[in-house]
């Protein structure tokens, strides 16, 4: 682990210092890292570690996971326990741009393509889209979902499972209880199938109805998994309130760590620092393992919120010798590769390997992403061939990645020759990336073949495939077709959710019309509140008003983000401080305004507020006065 720490360490290729992500040990009272507010020791013992606030004395436990969230493996990583003072430095805020990407690719998994999820009836849910699952599983899965060919995408579904679909949502109960009149019976077994079918197409909905109607009549006994599931579901559903009302009630021999796991998961999704915080101590002092899987989940957040705090979640792994995962080393690759840090982002790969852990297409993926974006194609040829392995035909699930890669690299003859081994049964994910790929190489028209492929095939195709290429009207300026799509969708009964305000947005502001990007997405949050527009749709317009100096409306963009959720993430207070700095306004009390909302100010802010600052001294006013 100290190899990992030392691997993961941005500041030695960087020079930066921050004092105060010094791993240290300070009694604190509450969850904003501000120790000079301290008023009272607490009872459970928290401290701060790298700016962490997590329980004193974690213990080591094994984890389940499901999907993107991380499990269970038990690696080889015993080095040698280092002091305290051995860590001065952290992860440090790295640059917008980062902080772009990184919101960009999570706000991208509210609508990611579920191959069995009809763009019709993405406005059953009642919740955000979530690209997580519980951690229900000891199996370790990073992307590796399987799909289907196009012409074979029929589900492997239960006939009650086909009647929930053609049910609404208020009428499931009810069509439940005719099913079993008429002489059928419910058990576990075919419980786990209906409700898995419902949540891969994100009726979470529907799959709360029927959860609530199984509780109800008890003829299937609830364990933890069953109650973990309800649990994620209410907070899918309802929020994060609803869910921790419903945990209080689950009886006490089932309140266990699966079940706090699954709160803590949903925390780290929305976005709520202080409330992922709150249930790690909760699962303290309730003695539950502190394991693998809750320190990711940290890890995940605080590359997302602070990264200067991942430094110690590091630490606290090495101190409590809680292995790190594949998913571990995948959010570290991830973070470094984005901060341009190849150098650092090798040192991770080498430590990953000596852990004896392999890579997959997706993490090869990644890293050949992030040769690419720092200019080193060479290398990520290199990854690219790894990927094929001398057969494609064998390595079919790389195919879906290599096409967009190949496309990053200007290469559309390779574009091609990847194609033609899909393309006699192509899988869905493989034709939406084959229009990614056209869009990025500026060949539109061959993007538009494929999508029309997918229309064709489909008799009810995926929002994703509209969004996909909504996506690239917008990059190259295609306005009027833009709105013809949007038409298009409409007239086919889909529902146009965020993905696709995501695009018109871009479309507007590209075009010059940044006040009609502005209504779009406003009428859009009003009209759906239950489908809550990306993040970036926002900044997309917020960086628009601010380059133009206009500080009225950037800050109306910023308090709607925060009344939707978006709250305290740095790319918004760098956006409202440009306004301010572009309009030459003095912005009085911004240090302030950061330190109220328990942020720490990136580097890029620090520099902008010491440009602004009406009260700074210079050579010439130091002489004046």
């Amino acid at each position: 682990m100290w190899a990992l720490r030392r691997a993961a360490n941005p500041l030695r290729n960087h020079g930066y210092h921050f004092g105060a992500t010094r791993a240290s040990f300070v009694t604190v009272n509450i969850f904003n890292g501000n120790v000079e507010q301290d008023v009272h020791a607490p009872d459970h013992g928290e401290i701060l570690v790298g700016s962490c606030l997590l329980p004193r004395g974690f213990s080591v436990g094994t984890s389940m996971t499901k999907k993107f969230f991380v499990g269970s493996r038990d690696l080889s990583s015993h080095t040698g326990k280092k002091t305290t003072d051995e860590i001065e430095e952290g992860f440090p805020d790295l640059e917008n741009s980062f902080v772009a990407d990184i919101e960009a690719e999570n706000d991208a998994g509210q609508e990611k393509d579920e191959e069995l999820m009809s763009g019709e009836h993405a406005d059953e849910l009642p919740g955000e889209a979530s690209d997580h699952e519980l951690p229900f599983s000891d199996s370790e899965s990073v992307g590796t979902d399987k799909e289907k060919p196009m012409q074979d995408r029929i589900s492997d579904t239960s006939p009650l499972c086909e009647i929930i679909l053609e049910t609404p949502r208020q009428s499931v109960k009810s069509a439940i209880d005719k099913w079993i009149q008429e002489g059928n019976s419910l058990e576990r077994t075919e419980y786990y199938i209906v409700s898995s079918n419902l949540r891969r197409r994100r009726f979470y909905g529907k799959a709360l109805e029927l959860s609530e109607w199984v509780e109800k009549k008890k003829d299937i006994d609830f364990i933890e998994r069953d109650y973990a599931s309800r649990t994620d579901l209410i907070a899918k559903v309802f929020g994060m309130y609803e869910a921790e009302k419903y945990v209080k009630n689950i009886p006490e021999s089932f309140r266990g760590e699966l079940v706090y796991r699954t709160l803590l998961a949903n925390c780290v999704f929305a976005f709520n620092t202080r409330k992922a915080e709150e249930i790690v101590i909760k699962i303290k002092e309730l003695k539950l393992p502190i394991s693998t899987f809750v320190c990711n989940q940290l890890l995940m957040l605080y590359s997302r919120s602070d990264r200067s705090k991942v430094q110690g979640v590091l630490k606290m792994m090495e101190k409590e010798n809680v292995k790190p995962s594949s998913m571990t080393y995948s959010i570290l690759i991830n973070i470094k590769g984005h901060a341009g840090d190849i150098d650092g982002m090798e040192k991770v790969i080498g430590t990953m390997k000596a852990d004896a852990i392999e890579t997959n297409f997706q993490m090869q993926a990644m890293v050949a992403k992030h040769y690419i974006s720092a200019g080193h194609t060479e290398k990520a040829e290199e990854i690219l061939k790894e990927m094929e392995a001398g057969d494609l035909k064998k390595n079919r699930g790389a195919c879906k990645d290599l096409l967009r890669l190949y496309a990053s690299l200007n290469k559309p003859d390779e574009v091609a020759r990847v194609w033609e081994i899909v393309k006699p049964t192509p899988y869905l994910g493989e034709l939406l990336s084959l229009i990614e790929a056209w869009g990025k190489l500026g060949r539109v028209e061959e993007a538009e073949a494929a999508f029309e492929t997918i229309l064709k095939t489909l008799k009810k195709p995926p929002l994703k495939s509209y969004n996909v290429l909504m996506s690239i009207y917008a990059s190259h300026g295609l306005l009027s077709k833009g709105k013809e799509l949007a038409n298009k969708m409409s007239q086919s009964g889909a529902s146009v959710g965020p993905l696709a305000w995501d695009a018109l947005v871009k479309l507007y502001v590209g075009a010059g019309e940044l006040e009609k990007a502005d209504s779009i997405l406003d009428k859009a949050a009003k009209q759906n509140p239950n489908a809550r527009p990306l993040y970036n749709s926002y900044m997309t317009i917020m960086n628009k008003y601010a380059m133009n100096g206009d500080v009225h409306n950037t800050e109306k963009i910023f308090h709607r983000m925060r009344r939707i959720g978006y709250t305290g993430r740095l790319q918004q207070y760098h956006a409202l401080l440009q306004a301010y700095i572009n309009a030459n306004m003095p912005p009085y009390g911004f240090r302030e305004r950061i330190k109220a909302d328990n942020r720490t100010p990136s580097m890029a802010i620090m520099k902008l507020l010491s440009q602004s600052d009406p009260f700074k001294k210079t050579s010439i006013s130091e002489l004046l006065d």
